[in-house]
């Protein structure tokens, strides 16, 4: 077998394969073997026809085809590894030329992990934002609880700012309703900024079983784009309206709050629940800033089927996220103003597609850099921790059991630790893995 090699780019190549005589006559064997098989002669079983026998009855061509077919599997796989080549998908095949028993030359063609040239990560310059914790921030938990205590008495005086309401309403375009405008026994709370400018505004001062219209315009950047800046009217009936009160900032609200004796005590419990979140935000952009900047430091090619599987997967998630939210992908692609699904991809979820494909294409070139790797004892531990996580689906269970689950798991694991010690060489703080 004669092979050579040509670069089509950092992350595709081209191999030109000769194979002689003596090559085709070992493929022919081992397609007449597969194909005696499924050959059908009398005197024997199917299944149990000698390849010399069935060399006489099969079909030339279909014999051709799986000659070829084993052929350039084999010389394939052979070419890989002698030139130490990592593909990422299944070779294109073109065949040049083939003289039956004599001649087979072909060329393959396939993306390939290409080659990652570290920058000096040691020296990232990158820098974990400064935690702080504002006596805002601990004010607004505060008030959140007494809103959660608060006791609802409904009052026959007309509403005012902070009141929780009960209403009907039915918003108008012109003569004709909108879709998304009309409610019934909807709660809301005045002041929370739900509605468009001007519809809560519109009902202090009116009191319960009032019926009026309220006359308003939706924002210019309104994300429904037949919507944004349009004149409306909105037919409002208020039923309810409650007035909240609130309970003291004192020692009884951290007592029914929790296990606290005193108002201080409950606010240093929250403190340090709020400098634990922010901790772990910080640490979180920490570690997207260093690899970004490792990124900008190297030099990562981004091979078209590893950024496509990326995008791939990123439309999946980003669809179902809109399904949660109840929003379709139409009208989000309206409201950040998309011309249409193309557009969407080639602007948002390409360019984040490239990225994921270099950040694991540099961290995985670190980890060889830095030696990191998962010993059998901290896979298994964490092959331990999914299967807790799913102890009551058996089905789950079996897939941990399999190869493919468990090299997932500590390439996943490899990644963490990768990231912990990119953290570290800057000077970061690195979280323990639980």
């Amino acid at each position: 077998m004669k092979t050579t090699v040509k670069n089509l780019s950092e992350t595709k190549v081209e191999l030109t394969i000769t194979l002689d005589a003596a090559a085709l006559a070992d493929a022919e064997k081992v397609a007449l073997v597969k194909l005696s098989n499924t050959v059908k002669v009398p005197g024997f079983r199917q299944g149990k026809v000698p390849a010399s026998v069935a060399a006489k009855h099969v079909n030339p061509q279909a014999l051709q085809e799986q000659l070829l077919d084993d052929a350039i599997s084999k010389a394939v796989a052979e070419a890989f590894l002698a030139e130490k080549i990592q593909a990422l998908d299944r070779p294109s095949v073109d065949i040049k030329k083939y003289v039956p028993g004599d001649l087979l030359e072909f060329t393959a063609e396939v993306d390939v992990l290409p080659p990652v040239k570290l920058g000096d990560y040691k020296k990232l310059g990158v820098k974990a934002e400064k935690v702080t914790v504002k006596k805002e921030d601990i004010a607004d938990v505060i008030d959140r609880m007494r809103a959660g205590f608060a006791e609802k008495k409904e009052v026959e005086r007309a509403a005012k700012d902070g009141d929780e309401t009960v209403i009907d309403f039915v918003g108008k375009k012109g003569d004709v309703p909108f879709d998304g405008g009309t409610g019934t026994d909807y709660t809301l709370k005045l002041g929370s900024g739900q509605f468009i400018p001007g519809f809560e505004e519109g009902i202090v001062g009116h009191k319960a079983g009032e019926t009026f219209d309220l006359e308003l315009s939706f924002p210019e950047d309104y994300h429904a784009k037949d919507l944004a800046g349009e004149k409306v009217t909105f037919t409002t009936t208020l039923k309810k309206v409650v007035e909240l009160v609130l309970p003291k900032e004192d020692d009884e609200l951290a007592k029914k709050a929790g296990d606290f004796k005193t108002l201080d005590e409950l606010k240093a419990d929250i403190e340090r629940e709020i400098t634990t979140q922010k901790e772990r935000e910080a640490g979180d952009k920490l570690k997207d800033d260093l690899i970004a900047a490792l990124i900008e430091k190297s030099e990562v090619p981004a091979p078209e089927v590893l950024v496509a599987d990326q995008m791939r997967s990123i439309e999946q998630d980003f669809s179902q996220n809109l399904m949660y939210r109840g929003v379709d992908l139409h009208t989000y692609l309206e409201a950040n103003n998309f011309k249409d699904e193309d557009d969407w991809r080639e602007k948002e979820v390409k360019p984040t597609a490239v990225k994921r494909t270099q950040a694991g294409l540099v961290l995985n070139e670190l980890s060889k850099a830095e030696n990191i790797d998962a010993t059998d004892a901290e896979i298994d531990e964490h092959v331990e921790i999914h299967k807790r996580q799913y102890a009551n689906n058996p089905e789950v269970l079996k897939q941990f059991e399999t190869p493919e689950v468990r090299r997932d798991i500590a390439n996943h694991y490899i990644t963490e630790k990768t990231i912990e010690r990119l953290v570290e060489l800057n000077g970061g703080k690195v979280t323990p893995h639980n």
